[in-house]
């Protein structure tokens, strides 16, 4: 089995004394997002768990509570989401410079192998263009050079949800042209820093498409063959394979303009003020939505 730690919040920057909590316990429960009332208990013992995948902005708690997690014995590897946009869209998360230094110590401490870089979602808007992109990238390119060998990155999907927490922001949706020039121009970039840039459930761009959460990468992290399945419950394009999430979304308090996991900034920061239990079994102590 392997546990997605998690694709609905950050439990990395937000949640780690729950996790270890629960880790300790051997296991957690959690509700289908779309159906509350069904409910899963997931055993998180060592012989039950393959690997735990992190997806994380600023995983800065889960470095200083590496000792911790590394007694569970459980292997593990990070998703580190990288951008460089401003409090306009990303008003909760640390200064760049802070998370840089954050991702150059995991890679010195855990090997850059466990650790993968994203740089999305991309969005376009007047402030931030393609000139800005291409300066942004090649800046944390050049940074995190040795510290990890691959970049996942996709641009913004306009759901309804992120359509209406983008409003006033002048995010728009770029020509597919713009898309495929930028990315082909990213990818050079990343490749002088000895980094591959991937795609993440995206088509007709000229870049490999990546799986997150992918069989060649979980096999490295844990030294053996899992054998899983591509999960079905993700979208048409997304290459990942199955995973259990033992997180729970509206609950993410970086307050991302364009996150998708969010109702709105105002009620994840509220829920997970008031609905978070670090010894409750359940990541927030009443359904999402």
């Amino acid at each position: 089995m392997i546990v997605s730690a998690s694709r609905r919040t950050d439990i990395p920057a937000f949640y780690m004394p729950w996790l270890l909590n629960r880790l300790a316990a051997g296991f957690a429960m959690t509700r289908n997002p779309m159906n509350p009332r069904q409910i899963r208990r997931v055993d998180l013992s060592p012989s039950a768990v393959d690997c735990i995948v992190f997806w994380s902005k600023n995983p800065a708690p889960l470095l200083a509570g590496l000792d911790g997690l590394e007694t569970f014995a459980i292997p593990f590897g990070l998703g580190f989401t990288l951008n460089a946009y401003d409090s306009d869209l990303e008003p909760g998360v640390p200064p760049l410079r802070e998370r840089i230094a954050t991702f150059r110590a995991l890679a010195r401490r855990i090997g850059p192998e466990k650790l993968v870089w994203r740089y999305d979602p991309i969005a376009f808007s007047p402030r931030y263009d393609a000139t800005f992109h291409c300066e942004s990238f090649r800046r944390i390119a050049e940074e995190l050079a040795g510290c990890t060998i691959r970049c996942i990155t996709s641009f913004l999907d306009f759901y309804a949800r992120t359509r209406r927490n983008l409003a006033g922001t002048q995010v728009r949706e770029p020509a597919p042209e713009e898309c495929r020039g930028l990315a082909s121009e990213l990818a050079v970039i990343a490749s002088r820093s000895g980094i591959r840039l991937e795609t993440c459930a995206e088509s007709d761009l000229p870049l490999p498409p990546a799986a997150c959460i992918g069989s060649e990468w979980i096999e490295a992290i844990c030294g053996h063959k899992v054998g899983a399945k591509k999960d079905s419950g993700q979208r048409k394009l997304c290459n990942c394979i199955r995973s259990i999430d033992i997180g729970t979304p509206d609950c993410c308090p970086h307050g991302c303009r364009y996150c998708y996991a969010n109702r709105s900034p105002e009620s994840a920061r509220h829920r997970a003020e008031t609905a978070y239990d670090p010894d409750s079994p359940f990541l927030c102590s009443s359904p999402a939505w």
